[in-house]
């Protein structure tokens, strides 16, 4: 893993500019505009050194180094604004920005935090340095056992790809657990990795660590391999983004659904069990890799819509404008280079939304978001009564009531 020091040496700026035309439609870089659109819609582009649309210009000019010496592509959070709204079709986020990530880190210029995590990644199977034993200890508070596939040897209509934040962070297993008794009440067959399971790796990849990326994704190949299912279900975006886009890259493909479009599947089984939990109105949050990166849009929002009580109002950003959480492309790993860089967090400007709004809750639909909404709702003034649920904790609230 890359050391803190930063090299002087940094030969690869022809490699560099060459292997950008490697990843499909990069060669569209050469037809840039120059419209700064993609630099304007970067979240934390005001603090960058070399925003998107200035390091295409330096790279035309061939005058790469010294921007591959600056540490501000870290501020990036691989969020695919640019690539959403360049009028060139510009795959800025993969062709650019993670590729930038790439030499950057391998010059040994990446911060503290984020090698801490690239080498629990490396080390433990997960960003959180945890024991791949704890993988299923969430699943030991619920009434009813959960299978695990290599255990039960079975076939299972739903092969469930948990996550890590999913599996290890204590205000996320409870949103695990929820949908669980979702899955498990409306007689859905699924089964776990448990112990098996690794990271994905997306995050990693999008965070500059490609060769890391392709050893978790070559572990979880090999054990899927050995497993009988239909789909795979996930409730992390980032993990379905990892298993529709990128795997497959690698040789590995999986049909697989993010949950909120499996739970839509039952609709018509869950609306008779939902109760009036309002009057509320409820905001959703667009995760970047369930809706701008993967079009996923509606079916969060139609389950929303079929609970009663509930008025459902959009805020300023949302579809594929969404703002970003500001834990993409490693920034759950990146916040404390990020403060003292932009002084300002992602999570907060969203929390400032739903305020305006006048919502009561701020539904998600992403592991990496209760904790980082739910600190942001401390910070931000007059969201102190702003709720940050998931979708699959106001359905079952719904049934619960």
């Amino acid at each position: 893993m890359a050391s803190n020091a930063i090299s002087n040496q940094l030969p690869f700026t022809k490699e560099f500019k060459e292997s950008l035309f490697l990843i499909p439609e990069g060669e569209n870089i050469q037809t840039c505009l120059q419209c700064a659109s993609c630099s304007g819609v970067c979240p934390f582009g005001f603090a960058m050194d070399y925003p998107p649309g200035r390091m295409i210009a330096w790279m035309r000019a061939g005058i790469l180094e010294e921007m591959l010496q600056s540490d501000s592509v870290w501020m990036c959070v691989s969020c695919f604004a640019c690539t959403e709204i360049c009028p060139k079709e510009i795959p800025i986020t993969q062709a650019l920005m993670t590729r930038a990530k790439e030499e950057v880190l391998l010059a040994g210029n990446v911060p503290a935090e984020l090698q801490s995590a690239l080498e629990f990644s490396q080390q433990y199977g997960n960003p959180l340095g945890e024991s791949s034993r704890k993988r299923a200890a969430w699943t030991e508070e619920l009434d009813f056992e959960v299978s695990i596939v290599r255990k039960d040897k079975r076939p299972y209509e739903f092969l469930w790809f948990v996550g890590d934040y999913a599996s290890y962070h204590p205000r996320v297993k409870k949103v695990t657990q929820t949908v669980a008794r979702l899955f498990h009440m409306l007689g859905i067959d699924f089964g776990i990795m448990g112990p098996d399971e690794n990271s994905d790796g997306d995050s990693q990849r999008l965070a500059g660590e490609r060769g890391l990326f392709e050893m978790l994704a070559e572990k979880n190949a090999k054990i899927l391999g050995r497993c009988e299912f239909n789909e795979i279900v996930t409730t992390d975006p980032h993990a379905y983004n990892a298993f529709k886009n990128e795997y497959p890259r690698l040789g590995f493909e999986y049909p697989v659904r993010h949950y909120t479009e499996v739970l839509l599947d039952h609709l018509d089984e869950l609306t008779p069990k939902l109760k009036d939990i309002g009057p509320i109105r409820v905001a959703y949050h667009d995760p970047c890799y369930l809706g701008r990166v993967n079009k996923i849009y509606e079916a969060p929002r139609q389950l929303l819509q079929a609970i009663p009580g509930i008025e459902l109002v959009e805020m300023a950003h949302n579809r594929s404008t969404s703002l970003c959480c500001g834990g993409g492309g490693g920034g759950m790993w990146l916040d404390g280079f990020r403060w003292e860089k932009a002084e300002s967090r992602l999570s907060e400007w969203r929390i400032r939304e739903a305020v305006t709004v006048g919502a009561d809750v701020l539904a998600v639909a992403c592991p990496y978001e209760p904790p980082r909404f739910e600190d942001a709702t401390k910070t931000v003034p007059g969201a102190e009564n702003i709720q940050v649920k998931d979708i699959a904790e106001l359905i079952f609230a719904a049934i619960e009531n």
